[in-house]
C-alpha cells in the first residue's frame, strides 16, 4: 500500500477518535509534506465541543479501566507493542510523509515508540506499595498508589509516534484514561496509533485523540474541566509556562517536558573520531529537531581543528533529501517558518563574527536548510542562548574547564548534555557539574524508555520513562490502621 492509500484508509476527515469511533467536525485542516510542500490530507479540525466529548468518553471509561487488573492492562499494552512493530512500514511511512524524517530515523522512532508499550506493560504488574509499623506503635501504615484520573496529553510534531506513546503507555498502565491533542503538523501518526490501540482491544473511551488547529481552545477546555485531573505537555518552555499558569487555577497535577539547550563537551584527551560520530547523531538526527539535540559544541583547543575538520567532512557528505528517498539521511524542517528562523539565526551569528566552516547540500524543493558547521562563535553569541531546532552546529573552542562549565550552565534550560572524554572519571566529574537532567557520556543519545527522561530548571517538571513515568499518573494514598 502506498502512502496515499494508507492515509486514505485512515479516513482523516473523521480523524477525531472519541469513544472508539472516528468522527468528523464542521471544518478540516490541511497537513502538508514538508519535503515537497504538497498537501497530504484534510483532517477533522476539532474545537471545544469535540474536546468536551472526548472528556465525556474518558470519564465514562475511567472507572472500568481503573478497575481492570494490572495483568489485563499489561496484556493489552504488550499487544499494542506487537501491533506497532507489525505496522512499522505504515507508521514509518506516515512519519516520513507528515514530519519529513529520513526512513532510517522514522523506523527508529517507531521501534522506540513501541518500546514504551512493552516497557509499561511490564511495569503495570509491578505496582509498589509499603507496609510499616508507626514509630509510636499502635498503628500500621499501608501505602498504595491509585490512578490520578482522566489525563490530558499534549504532544509536539517532532516525534509524532514516540511522544504519544511515551505518555499514553504509562497513563494506561497506571489505570488512567486519556485525551490526546497531537500537533496539527503531524496528526496522522496519532490517528493511526489510536486505531491500533482500538484494534488490540483497548476499551472504548480509554484513549481519545483530538486533532485540531485550535490548540488553545481545546487544551483550555480540558484544563477547565473538573473531570480532568492531569496535564502532561511536551513542547516549548513558553507554552509550558502558560499552561502552568492555567493549571494553577485548579492546582492540577502537571508534568512538563519543555525546551532544551544541550551542550556537547569534548575534552583534550577525548577519542575525537568517536566524538565526531556522537556529534553527528546528537546534532543531526531528525535534522536537529529534537529537544535533546546538541545545541552548542564546546571543543577543547588541543583537538578543535581536528574535530571540526572531521565533523565538517561528515556534514558535507550527508545526503539531504526527502524521506521518500531511501538514501536520504537528513530530511526537511517542519515548515517554511522554521527555515526562516534558522536562516536568521545563522546570519546573525555570521554578522557577529562566526564563520560558516562547512555546509551540506540543500534541495531546491521543500523546507530544507543545509547542515551547517559554524566556527569562531563567541561564547556570548545569541545562537548559543536559544534552542536552534535545526541542522546547525556552532562550535566554541575552550581551554579552561571552569570557564567552559560556567558557559555551559549559563542558560535557563537544563534538559540534556553530552560529554566526551578519554577517562571515564573525568567525563563523570564534568557531567556532575552540568545542570542538566540527562547526560550522555561518550555517546550521542540519552533517550531510553527504561530511563527517567526530564530536565532541570526551565526544561520542565517531572519525568517520563522508567518507574518515574508511571508515578506521574498516580496519586499516593496511605491507610492508617488501628493496631492495639
Amino acid at each position: 500500500m502506498n502512502i496515499s492509500d494508507a492515509i486514505a484508509a485512515l479516513d482523516p476527515k473523521h480523524g477525531i477518535h472519541v469513544d472508539g469511533r472516528g468522527t468528523g467536525a464542521d471544518r478540516t485542516f490541511t497537513v502538508q509534506d514538508p519535503a515537497t510542500t504538497l498537501d497530504l490530507a484534510e483532517v477533522a479540525d476539532a474545537g471545544p465541543a469535540e474536546a468536551t466529548a472526548a472528556v465525556d468518553a474518558a470519564a465514562r471509561a475511567f472507572p472500568g479501566w481503573a478497575a481492570q487488573t494490572p495483568r489485563a492492562r499489561a496484556e493489552l499494552l504488550r499487544r499494542a507493542f506487537d501491533a506497532m512493530i507489525a505496522e512499522t512500514d505504515l507508521l514509518a511511512g506516515l512519519i516520513v510523509a507528515e514530519n519529513g524524517k529520513s526512513q532510517a530515523d522514522a523506523r527508529a522512532e517507531v521501534a522506540y515508540a513501541a518500546e514504551f508499550f512493552r516497557w509499561y506493560g511490564e511495569e503495570a504488574v509491578r505496582s509498589e506499595g509499603d507496609y510499616a509499623v508507626a514509630p509510636a506503635s499502635g498503628t500500621r501504615t499501608i501505602v498504595t498508589h491509585r490512578p490520578v484520573g482522566v489525563a490530558a496529553l499534549v504532544t509536539p510534531w517532532n516525534f509524532p509516534a514516540a511522544m504519544a506513546t511515551r505518555k499514553i503507555a504509562p497513563a494506561l498502565a497506571a489505570g488512567c484514561t486519556v485525551v490526546l491533542k497531537p500537533a496539527a503538523e503531524t496528526p496522522l501518526t496519532a490517528i493511526a496509533i489510536a486505531r491500533i490501540l482500538h484494534d488490540v482491544g483497548v476499551p472504548d473511551g480509554v484513549v481519545n485523540v483530538v486533532p485540531t488547529t485550535d490548540a488553545a481552545g481545546v487544551v483550555t477546555t480540558w484544563l477547565e474541566d473538573q473531570r480532568v485531573r492531569k496535564i502532561s505537555f511536551t513542547g516549548s518552555t513558553e507554552v509550558g509556562r502558560r499552561l502552568l499558569r492555567q493549571a494553577a487555577d485548579r492546582v492540577l497535577n502537571s508534568s512538563m517536558e519543555l525546551g532544551g539547550n544541550a551542550a556537547f563537551v569534548v575534552t583534550a584527551d577525548a577519542d575525537v573520531e568517536a566524538a565526531v560520530a556522537g556529534a553527528m547523531v546528537a546534532k543531526f538526527r531528525g535534522g536537529g529537531q529534537a529537544c535533546t539535540a546538541a545545541n552548542r559544541l564546546y571543543v577543547h583547543a588541543d583537538v578543535a581543528d581536528r574535530f571540526v575538520g572531521l565533523l565538517g567532512a561528515e556534514v558535507e557528505a550527508l545526503r539531504v533529501g526527502p524521506g521518500a528517498d531511501a538514501d536520504a539521511q537528513v530530511g526537511p524542517l517542519i515548515s517554511a517558518r522554521a527555515v526562516d528562523g534558522i536562516r536568521a539565526l545563522v546570519e546573525e551569528a555570521v554578522a557577529a563574527g562566526a564563520t560558516v566552516a562547512h555546509r551540506g547540500a540543500q534541495p531546491e524543493q521543500g523546507w530544507f536548510y543545509p547542515p551547517t558547521v559554524l566556527t569562531g562563535v563567541a561564547p556570548d553569541s545569541p545562537i548559543l542562548r536559544q534552542e536552534i531546532f535545526g541542522p546547525v552546529a556552532p562550535v566554541v573552542v575552550w581551554d579552561d574547564e571552569e570557564s567552559m562549565l560556567a558557559q555551559v550552565n549559563d542558560t535557563e534550560f537544563g534538559l540534556a548534555s553530552y560529554v566526551y572524554a578519554g577517562r571515564l572519571q573525568d567525563a563523570l566529574r564534568i557531567a556532575e557539574r552540568i545542570d542538566a537532567g540527562m547526560i550522555g557520556i561518550n555517546r550521542g543519545i540519552v533517550s531510553d524508555p527504561a530511563a527517567p527522561f526530564g530536565g532541570f530548571k526551565q526544561s520542565g517538571l517531572g519525568r517520563e520513562g522508567a518507574r518515574d513515568g508511571i508515578r506521574e499518573f498516580q496519586e499516593t494514598q496511605y491507610f492508617s490502621v488501628e493496631w492495639t
